[in-house]
Parts: C-alpha cells; sequence; structure tokens
C-alpha cells in the first residue's frame, strides 16, 4: 500500500467541518503528516496555538496560505499590503512552514489596467523579498487561472510567474496547482523551466469537473474530473521535485457539507489511486 508520506492536505479543503486544531487532530488520526494551514484559520485559533497544536502532532506544514495582494488604486494602499506580507511572512516561520504561498491580486478598484496591476505585483513582490531573505521562508507563486485575473490573480500562467522569480532572484519560486494550470499548452516546458531553476516549492492537486457550477467553489476531488494527475506529476517529478502533493478542494455543495472523516478517508483513497 501506497505511503502517506507524499500527501499533506491543505486545510481548506476541510475548513467548514474543523477548526485548526481540530482538523491537525484529525490528519494525525488518519495517519496524514503533512497539513497546510490558511491565515484566517491561524488567526481564529491563535498563532502560538496554532504553532503548538501542529509542533505536538509533528506535522509537516508544506505552505502557508497566502499572502499577496499587492495591487491598490493608491500608494498607500501598497504599502499596507506590504506590510501585511511581512506579517504573513512571520507567521509563516512561527508555525513552521516550508514556504508563503501568494495569490498575488487582481486589479484595484474602479480599475481596468492590467498591465499596472501585474507591475504593482512585481514592485510588491520586490519590496517583500529581503524580509523574506532575511527570516529564511521561500515565497512561492501560485499562478491562478485567467478567470481570477481581475479579482484574484493577475499571474495566470506558469511562465508569467517564472519569469518573475527570474526577476526577483533567490528566494522566490513557484505553487503548481493542477486547478489552474492544467490547460497550459506550454505546461511540461515550463515545468521542465522550474525544475531546471529549481524552484518548484509546491505542487497542489485537485481536479477540474465538467461542468463546473462554480469557478471558485466547485472543485473536484482527485480521480471525478478531466485532469491527468499521473500525467501531471511525471511532469513534476521529472523536473526534480518529489515533495507531498497537496490537496486543496474548494467545494461548497459537496465536500465542505460532508463529514470532515469522510473527506480525509476519501482524499487518501485518491491520493493512492490516481495520483
Amino acid at each position: 500500500m501506497r505511503s502517506l508520506e507524499g500527501l499533506s492536505i491543505n486545510l481548506a479543503t476541510v475548513r467548514q467541518q474543523w477548526n485548526l486544531g481540530e482538523a491537525v487532530e484529525a490528519c494525525a488520526r488518519h495517519g496524514i503528516s503533512a497539513i497546510d494551514p490558511w491565515r484566517d484559520q491561524v488567526a481564529a485559533y491563535g498563532l502560538a496555538n496554532s504553532a503548538k497544536v501542529i509542533k505536538d502532532h509533528g506535522m509537516r506544514v508544506t505552505g502557508y496560505c497566502r499572502g499577496g495582494m499587492f495591487p491598490a488604486s493608491d500608494a498607500a494602499g501598497r504599502a499596507a499590503a506590504i506590510d501585511d506580507n511581512k506579517r504573513a511572512v512571520d507567521e509563516a516561520v512561527t508555525i513552521g512552514a516550508e514556504c508563503l504561498v501568494m495569490v498575488v491580486g487582481g486589479l484595484p478598484l474602479g480599475s481596468r489596467d492590467l498591465s499596472a496591476a501585474r507591475r504593482m505585483v512585481v514592485e510588491g513582490l520586490a519590496a517583500l523579498m529581503p524580509h523574506a531573505r532575511a527570516a529564511g521562508m521561500p515565497i512561492a507563486i501560485e499562478p491562478l487561472h485567467p478567470m481570477y485575473a481581475a479579482d484574484r490573480a493577475c499571474v495566470n500562467t506558469l511562465r508569467q510567474a517564472l519569469d518573475i522569480c527570474e526577476q526577483l532572484g533567490d528566494g522566490i519560486g513557484v505553487a503548481i496547482d493542477t486547478y489552474h494550470v492544467w490547460w497550459e499548452p506550454d505546461l511540461e516546458e515550463q515545468i521542465a523551466r522550474a525544475g531546471r531553476d529549481k524552484c518548484i516549492f509546491a505542487h497542489h492537486i485537485c481536479d477540474w469537473l465538467v461542468p463546473t457550477r462554480d469557478l471558485l467553489l466547485d472543485r473536484g476531488m482527485m480521480g471525478d474530473g478531466v485532469i491527468d494527475l499521473v500525467g501531471f506529476r511525471r511532469m513534476i517529478e521529472a523536473a526534480g521535485f518529489f515533495g507531498p502533493q497537496e490537496v486543496e478542494i474548494f467545494s461548497a455543495e459537496n465536500w465542505w457539507k460532508r463529514p470532515g472523516d469522510e473527506v480525509l478517508k476519501t482524499c487518501i483513497e485518491r491520493f493512492r489511486a490516481v495520483c
């Protein structure tokens, strides 16, 4: 039977069932030893309490979600975003995260200038990197599907994310999420590029359902959609990344309504069967 060492649970997957402490305890109960918590979950449970329960259960923290949201309509807003991201870096260090995942942000309110938003992202990341490097916290840009360009992330392809990494240098890489990049025509080339640059920091998995009823909250459990997860993982490993596959599922009408233990059992079954 396949070991669970290669499986991580992004705690968004069970955010409606448990608080952070309960989710950590449940993962440990099911033999899962790696997690990725979200900032709001940590804030609700308390930073010190979160660090303690993670340490007490020997959890590996494969990432921390999320920093980013850099674009703003004025200089004060952009400065506030940078300050908030510095706090996120410090939180990630406290809980022992292996990287801070960046959902970079979309258009500022009232703007239609996507190029300007992307410049703000690069400027914000550049301003953050000295603090992240000093703290020893890797920064992982997560490119999001283009449907999110306006409101969540104006970095929408792996190529874009890697171009930013090249520009900013050491300490910054990518989180590669199957849901967001499976469609890219040059995916294999860009994953190989990321491997050559040694900047694959995380690998997130779920599936793309057909039809998808809600573009944010209807991600599929692995095996229920159209993504070639085995082929995807093969590309990731060919690029030199052998870290955990992190299950991240937003599912308002399905998995968030099921008992948490059922969700974790299904994650384990599908990880062994189709990932």
